[in-house]
């Protein structure tokens, strides 16, 4: 059974990272990723619309869990971790009409830097650009 990104996210249901591999504790229909440093006048986060591009991203779904890898980019953790960025899905739940804009939020992830584990916390945001 696949489980809502929703009230995973709600629940402080946690993921993780190795080097450049993001582990989610959830499905769900990915239309975009944008990924970068906090934007400011000097930087603005990427964005990647190209989910089937195999020189850029590989996505994995397991049973319990997604797994999305970064080829282009080395540890998430060094480049983004210390509150100097994020990587933001722009998503769905699994199955859901991605035609209908109820449909669809924002799933920001963050890096945590104090933990061995290499923690990942989500939270569901209204606009990345008010970030």
């Amino acid at each position: 059974m696949t489980r809502r990104y929703i009230d995973a996210v709600r629940n402080g249901e946690k993921g993780f990272y190795i080097r450049n591999s993001l582990f989610f504790p959830f499905h769900f229909e990915l239309l975009s990723i944008w990924i970068g440093k906090e934007m400011s006048l000097l930087s603005s986060p990427e964005m990647i619309t190209d989910i089937s591009d195999k020189g850029l991203l590989s996505v994995r779904e397991a049973e319990s869990y997604t797994n999305i890898v970064f080829r282009r980019w080395g540890d998430l953790g060094r480049e983004l971790g210390h509150h100097k960025g994020h990587v933001i899905l722009h998503a769905a739940e699994k199955g859901a009409d991605i035609f209908n804009p109820e449909n669809l939020h924002y799933i920001k992830a963050c890096f945590r830097d104090t933990t061995a584990f290499r923690e990942v916390v989500f939270e569901l945001i209204d606009d990345p650009f008010s970030l």
